[in-house]
């Protein structure tokens, strides 16, 4: 018989995935089983191990969702195999989550669980979009109401909320606006009263509407708020506390596609800058550990003039590889080195070593063209990179007589992983090489009409060109800084066209 698991029931707060807990986040990267709801952030998904189980469990007004019942036994059947299982969900699990419930069918079973609090839409919410829930004088209390539900709406309910003096704070009551507002009104509160609705807060979609009672349902249906809502009535929704320090991408959101390992430094750059990111990172690095040419060459590195690195895995690989083979890096002591972009370069840093040659264009034709105005005919040079290397270095150095050995060291593949929507909506969207563009649509992947493609170098824009995309930027340097210029820019073209 299996050992009993435990479960802990985790708060993902509201809106942008960095309002977890430090303690929330720590159990995610722990677990064997994530139960997860729709309205999470799915950034936090990427601290789920690689080999944890993931089951969206859905719970969202208007689409199929797993019912409470079985979201429930989901909990207990987990815990049951000996697993340690998040059940992740929005806001708070006990403001409108029903953690109750399920911490009640665990206790039915003597499972052990965990409660971790999270950061409740209903503060927070409002908080962002500038209305504070109470304010002295003006409101020293607040009230949280679910707006979804028929007994909710009950004329004696809504009799008693009409007569709180408090700040009212309506969840998942967009679609009843107009009835609630109409009740609150019909049972003695004043039509002039401010009221404020919030969509997707604390997100990149946030949208807010500012009106009185008697006006938010109509200039809610004008603007057409999406859900999640949430709706606030009271005097403080009358202030506009929100804030005044603005991040050149705040608002903005970005799909970036790739590696993981280059996904996530290009993602970290980007939210420091106030994006909403996403990583499609669905290409692995293969490296070849059976590679009998490579351990030779390194063995025999005084053979070798020159070590040509193309990429930053190419690189990392390199120095792994000596340190498997136990090589002394003073053997290195009398070679040079060429590489392809800054990135690469860093990747030497951090070993001691500078590169000699670094061509302007983060380009294989580059490489090879500055490579063949330096390299005698009596010099060799050692070539690792990827599988799917350009062939217009290799076709240089041959048109110039250059001694080379160019050695496979890795392969960029697809994992196949699949992604629950396959059509990317956000206001960018990056590529950083051909076989990411390769690996995106063999995906199935589509791209909306808003959204603009920046991408790295030459070759890449040929792979979009090849799927029959012709609008995209090309970044003016092929790393990571290149592409956030790029975004910058657009956006800086944005705003001037219309101001």
């Amino acid at each position: 018989m299996n050992t009993l698991g435990k479960v802990y029931i985790v708060g993902a707060g509201c809106g942008d995935y960095d309002l977890i807990t430090l303690r929330g986040k720590s159990l995610i990267e722990q677990c064997d089983v994530i139960v997860y709801d729709s309205l999470i952030d799915s950034r936090l998904l990427d601290f789920v191990p690689d080999n944890a189980e993931k089951l969206c469990v859905g719970k969202r007004a208007g689409q199929h969702s797993e019912s409470q019942e079985n979201i429930n036994q989901i909990l207990v059947q987990k815990a049951t195999e000996g697993k340690l299982v998040v059940r992740l969900k929005g806001g708070d699990p006990f403001v409108f989550g029903r953690g109750g419930e399920e911490v009640s069918a665990l206790q039915e079973h003597n499972i052990e669980y965990g409660i971790v609090p999270g950061i409740s839409s209903a503060i927070a919410v409002p908080e962002l979009a500038g209305i504070p829930v109470t304010h002295r004088r003006l409101s020293r209390s607040f009230h949280i109401i679910t707006g979804h539900t028929a007994e909710d709406m009950l004329p004696d309910n809504m009799s008693a909320y009409a007569k709180l003096d408090g700040t009212l704070v309506f969840l998942m009551g967009l679609r009843n606006i107009g009835q609630i507002s109409k009740s609150l009104i019909q049972n003695g509160k004043d039509g002039n009263t401010p009221a404020a609705v919030i969509s997707n807060g604390a997100g990149a979609g946030q949208r807010v509407v500012r009106s009185t009672l008697n006006n938010i349902a109509n200039d809610v249906e004008k603007q057409n708020l999406s859900a999640p809502a949430i709706i606030v009535v009271g005097l403080v929704a009358g202030f506009d506390f929100m804030q005044t320090i603005s991040l050149p991408l705040r608002h903005r959101s970005v799909t970036v596609t790739g590696t993981k390992k280059f996904s996530s430094k290009l993602s970290a750059q980007l939210i420091k800058l106030g994006a909403y990111v996403k990583k499609q990172d669905y290409l692995n690095v293969i490296e070849y550990r059976d590679n009998p040419r490579l351990d030779s060459a390194l063995l025999n590195l005084s053979d070798y003039s020159w070590v040509v690195l193309t990429s930053i895995n190419g690189a990392e690989i390199f120095f792994n590889r000596l340190n498997r083979l136990k090589i002394d890096i003073r053997k290195l002591v009398k070679i040079k080195f060429a590489v392809i972009g800054s990135g690469t370069a860093d990747v030497l840093e951090r070993h001691g070593i500078f590169a000699d040659l670094i061509p302007e264009y983060y380009t294989s034709k580059a490489l090879g063209n500055r490579l063949a105005g330096i390299i005698s005919e009596t010099e060799k040079l050692l070539i690792l990179r990827a599988e799917q290397g350009s062939a217009e270095l290799s076709e240089i150095l041959d048109i110039n007589n250059i001694g080379y050995d160019d050695i496979k060291t890795y392969n960029v593949l697809s994992h196949g992983k699949s992604f629950d929507n396959n059509e990317i909506d956000t206001d960018f969207i990056t590529f950083a090489s051909s076989s990411g563009v390769r690996a995106f649509f063999e995906n199935g992947f589509r791209i909306s009409p808003k959204t603009k493609i920046i991408c790295i170098g030459e070759i890449t824009a040929n792979a979009l060109i090849r799927h029959n995309i012709n609008d995209f930027q090309i970044s003016k340097t092929s790393n990571v800084d290149g592409i956030i210029d790029a975004i910058l820019r657009e956006v800086q073209n944005e705003q001037i066209q219309t101001s």
